[in-house]
């Protein structure tokens, strides 16, 4: 329901933005403007994203299903079981998709993005098989959006490369404030979920596993904060690229040794691409032309324009809202948010404090409304609950934490 007035509401307001335009500042281009907008999105959700997806869903897919018929699944879901009984208690202990989460979360934290839709769609595929209620969407499937949304992210090489790009002197400085800003999002969105659910979180196996989790981010973070900027990007690309192919031996390693036929188990899994990806055009279309004529309305601006004014009644410290156009984009648009990302740097500096935070922002959240359109629209969800507010949580706590880590760190 929150879903579905949000997305009238883009379209309400554009439109109230547009007469405003027209009739007041005599811009006789703006309807043309937004009319287009709907068109270009339109086709650029089924060409550039639905029809490539097609290819990336069918490959992971097939090795998934060998994962599956191997073992190796279920073999990781008996490692990672105990945490996610904590987060996900309606999934039976040692069910497959415990395993298949697991795989989900560590491309996202790779930044594997082309690994990781595939992963969660079948994540949440294998969610929806155990939900009672197929049109409304459970708990464990707003606890495993929540968890994508808030965007954790341990390597974020592409900021850094378009950082190196646009000449800055230390491209990886923002390497340990992003991992700080977007573990600190994650976290948010794991105790708000799980007050909403009434998770039981407080225990010995809930604290240890996050306290783990800790450490290792922070060892990792102190290795890479050792490395100069090429060493980072080669151990970067080792590490996310290596661990991946790993998973595909693995896999395939596993089946043969259990005298699994790889390739029909491959072909089996595969089929499930194509139908996947046709099932979630109409609602990639929706969301993302819904997006568009609310940005090329203009009323995006207006929003940025309005939050200035209010911040500057509290404080005179503004700078931090040059940013905002990032992180209001974030939750709206993957490539919108880059594009945004890109501009604040080039216009501010790409060593600025504006430019650094704008790379904050990018890494410390995710694109909440595709993620929802993508994942739900899977599977069929249409009553989405609480998921959307968890994950616009997720993301203003990492956008707060983005601005109070960047004022720490380049203030």
């Amino acid at each position: 329901m929150v879903l579905n007035y949000i997305w009238a509401g883009f379209f309400i307001i554009a439109f109230i933005v547009a007469l405003i335009q027209f009739f007041i500042f005599g811009d006789n281009m703006i309807f043309a403007k937004v009319v287009d907008s709907t068109f270009e999105m339109s086709e650029f959700a089924v060409m550039d994203i639905a029809l490539p997806l097609v290819g990336v869903m069918t490959l992971w897919l097939g090795l998934m299903n060998i994962g599956e018929r191997a073992g190796c699944v279920r073999f990781l879901s008996k490692i990672i079981g105990p945490f996610f009984t904590q987060l996900f208690p309606e999934v039976p202990k040692n069910h497959p998709v415990h395993g298949q989460l697991l795989m989900n979360f560590s491309a996202n934290m790779l930044g594997l993005d082309n690994a990781a839709t595939p992963l969660g769609l079948k994540a949440m595929n294998s969610l929806q098989e155990l939900n009672p209620n197929k049109d409304t969407a459970s708990n464990a499937q707003i606890m495993f959006l929540a968890l994508n949304t808030s965007g954790l992210t341990i390597i974020p090489i592409a900021i850094m490369a378009q950082r190196s790009i646009l000449g800055a002197a230390n491209p990886t400085d923002i390497f340990i404030p992003l991992l700080i800003s977007t573990y600190c999002s994650t976290l948010i969105a794991i105790l708000y979920v799980g007050i909403k659910q009434k998770l039981r979180l407080l225990n010995k196996i809930f604290i240890s596993w996050i306290g783990g989790i800790t450490a290792l981010i922070a060892g990792l973070v102190w290795y890479v904060s050792t490395l100069d900027r090429e060493e980072m990007m080669v151990f970067s690309s080792i590490f996310s690229n290596g661990l991946l192919l790993l998973i595909i031996i693995a896999f395939i390693g596993g089946a043969l040794y259990k005298k699994v036929n790889v390739f029909e188990a491959f072909i089996d899994g595969a089929k499930e691409g194509f139908t996947t990806c046709i099932k979630i055009i109409p609602y990639m279309v929706g969301m993302l032309v819904g997006i568009a004529v609310f940005r090329a309305s203009g009323a995006m601006d207006l929003l940025i324009m309005g939050i200035e004014k209010i911040v500057s009644i509290f404080t005179d410290e503004t700078e931090f809202i040059g940013a905002l156009p990032t992180a209001f984009m974030k939750p709206l648009s993957g490539s919108g948010a880059k594009a945004m990302m890109v501009e604040a740097m080039k216009t501010y500096g790409v060593d600025s404090f504006v430019g650094r935070l704008s790379c904050l922002f990018q890494g410390a959240a995710d694109t909440t409304f595709y993620i929802i359109a993508l994942y739900f629209g899977s599977v069929g969800i249409k009553k989405t609950r609480y998921a959307v507010s968890a994950g616009l949580i997720a993301d203003l706590g990492g956008v707060i934490a983005a601005i109070l880590i960047g004022y720490l760190f380049f203030g």
